[in-house]
């Protein structure tokens, strides 16, 4: 399972009309007759309409008074067993925005109106029509990434679940402040999240067949931006990142759309499409972090349990707001209570959901963000029902059911988006997280590998040592831990074990870019250019937006005295680097040794402007500046 697989398998976010506060005045509904155009048409024109109209998810349309009186029945009957609108949390556990849940005086006038007869009542108390906007609903945005070619979905069977792979023509890093979500017709596609890759890895396995895209409820190395939940269901409103937390996007990476389609009957044309709107300036203050409780590794469920209860908890080491919730389970899930405990004993919910649903799971953001102090424990408690008596159970007779990615395996995920007080406390949840983990799986290399980079991050060398190499005895073929370990022991002075490990990594993975970019670095440090380019090569290949391998790539040519290829190298460098200092300041050498002195001083001080502290571009640029003075001196007036 991909460390993308493991953070969002899943995540599903859906809508079908906004809440609204009332207005009516609260008369006794027994004192006058209920009417359709004076009380029943807002409730439904504000809460169902949204979703039940022409080409959206419902199967018919809530539009007229004939559309209702049909359906009366079944409009009272589900919004008194409270199935519609969909909306799954308890009230009282958690204040939630968008809150769609419809309040008892309107579920008790759709009940009082069916039994009254329907009665239509004055034309003039008929509300109008809500509309609805046609285009971008935050306006045009700024930068609109397609599907080039449509996806064609089959006419009938099973549900399809395919990942779009659409790369983000950014010529230098961007900063994304709102995301809105054209993944196609309601009618046909329930869902959708979105993942960003800064590698070329799912591009890889789009390619692998003819159609776009590819399958599996698996993101690959699609990563949540920055910490963030982007997804899209029918009727859902776009929501802007929180103020000073927008995302990093960067020429190269690629936007991953994932898709649930549900075949329709005929064959559909489906091209996604999603709009970017870009932020003024970078994100200010500590950044989102994701936590994910998780209680995958109890999920052995036997055939015929009525109540299997699954839980996990969190110490938080640092002050946290928390600003959003996401439960996910499967089809055998029942209830789910998820809660924070202070240190003083006292309790806070986070939320409760007393019949889940699957098909109608959310991100919950909260009305207001939810302060945590260090020391409250979040902790969580799932029940699940694999009895014959469950009308969800995908089995008949009720098989036992454990943990795993299809719809009929279950999953125990409680995630949290959290935003931790102060930058520097941003490791220290990090680290203290997986150290958890680590001690909960210890049979799983992924955990160890993710704790291992917390540790390297910090400079902590011994311990991502430890962790790399416990991730390699789980799994030898670990081709990430092998590259990382490399790194890590060449940093050390261990050049040729870190070889070792390089070439390792390749033999597991023969397309894993760090292992080539990284086994070049080494050679080169050998001595060995030509088979240092010869990987570099490959990288580039593989992924042509590494503008390091570009870079070196050129640092290599010029030493062998060709600056004409040089200055290829490093103009490509430049163009899928913008913000790479080291490629302007080679660029800008590279067109001094060759005259061009005008270019030369352009890109020296463009190093300059990125990093002020580029020594070698301050000094080239006061050469150039020199012999430029020196050239103007000797030519004639």
């Amino acid at each position: 399972m991909s460390r993308a697989t493991r953070l969002a398998a899943g995540i599903v976010m859906c809508a079908c009309g906004l809440a609204c506060r009332e207005t009516a005045p609260a008369e006794s509904l027994a004192t006058r007759p209920i009417t359709f155009t004076r009380d029943v048409a807002p409730i439904v024109f504000r809460r169902c309409t949204p979703c039940h109209r022409p080409g959206e998810s419902s199967p018919f349309a809530l539009l007229t008074y004939d559309d209702v009186k049909r359906r009366a029945s079944m409009i009272a009957d589900v919004t008194e067993r409270r199935v519609m609108p969909p909306w799954l949390p308890v009230p009282g556990h958690g204040a939630f925005a968008g809150e769609r849940r419809l309040s008892d005086r309107e579920v008790t006038v759709l009940r009082s109106w069916h039994e009254q007869g329907t009665p239509e009542g004055e034309a003039a108390h008929l509300p109008p029509l809500p509309t609805f906007a046609e285009g971008w609903h935050l306006g045009q945005p700024d930068l609109v990434v397609a599907l080039p070619i449509p996806y064609q979905l089959r006419a009938d069977g099973s549900d399809v679940w395919r990942n779009f792979v659409m790369p983000v023509p950014v010529s230098s890093q961007r900063f994304v402040r709102a995301v809105e979500l054209r993944p196609g017709s309601a009618r046909f596609v329930h869902h959708a999240i979105m993942g960003m890759d800064q590698t070329r890895s799912s591009a890889r396995r789009d390619a692998r067949d003819a159609q776009p895209g590819f399958d599996g409820m698996d993101l690959g190395d699609a990563q949540p931006p920055d910490g963030h939940l982007v997804g899209w269901t029918p009727g859902m409103a776009p929501v802007p990142s929180v103020e000073g937390s927008a995302w990093r996007v960067a020429p190269g990476d690629d936007l991953v759309l994932q898709l649930h389609m549900v075949p329709s009957g005929k064959a559909e044309s489906v091209q996604p499409q999603v709009g970017l709107h870009f932020a003024q300036a970078p994100p200010t203050g500590p950044p989102m972090v994701l936590l994910r409780l998780d209680g995958d590794h109890q999920l052995d469920i036997p055939a015929g349990a009525r109540e299997f209860v699954v839980t996990d908890r969190f110490e938080l080491p640092v002050d946290v707001q928390v600003l959003a919730v996401y439960p996910h389970a499967h089809l055998l899930a029942r209830t789910m209570d998820a809660r924070a405990t202070l240190p003083d004993g006292s309790e806070r919910p986070l939320i409760r959901i007393d019949s889940w649903d699957f098909k109608w799971q959310d991100v919950y953001r909260y009305a207001e963000p939810l302060k945590l102090p260090k020391g409250a424990i979040i902790s969580f408690r799932y029940t699940y029902d694999n009895s014959a008596e469950n009308p969800r159970n995908p089995s008949r007779p009720p098989k036992r059911v454990v943990a795993g990615m299809g719809s009929a395996d279950e999953m125990a995920h409680l995630q949290l988006q959290v935003r931790p007080d102060h930058p520097e406390d941003v490791a220290t949840l990090r680290t203290a997280f997986y150290l958890q983990l680590a001690r909960k799986t210890p049979g799983d290399p992924w955990v160890h590998y993710e704790l291992a980079n917390l540790f390297r991050d910090s400079q902590r060398r011994d311990d991502a040592m430890r962790e790399y190499r416990a991730a390699l005895d789980l799994d030898p073929s670990h081709a990430a831990a092998h590259t990382n370990l490399g790194v890590v022991l060449q940093e050390s002075g261990q050049l040729d074990v870190a070889v070792t490990h390089y070439r390792d990594a390749l033999r597991a993975e023969p397309d894993f870019v760090p292992a080539h970019f990284n086994l070049a670095n080494a050679l080169r440090a050998r001595g060995r250019a030509g088979d240092a380019v010869r990987h570099y090569r490959e990288a580039v290949r593989l992924e042509p937006g590494l503008a390091a391998a570009h870079n070196n790539l050129g640092e290599i040519v010029a030493s062998q005295g060709d600056m004409d290829r040089a200055i290829g190298h490093f103009r490509e460098a430049v163009r899928v680097g913008p913000g790479s200092a080291t490629a302007h300041a080679n660029m800008g050498a590279a067109l001094g040794a060759t005259g061009r002195l005008d270019e030369a001083v352009t890109y020296f001080r463009q190093a300059l402007q990125i990093d002020p502290g580029n020594e070698a571009a301050r000094k080239n640029l006061e050469l150039a500046m020199k012999r430029e003075d020196t050239t103007t001196r000797k030519r004639p007036f």
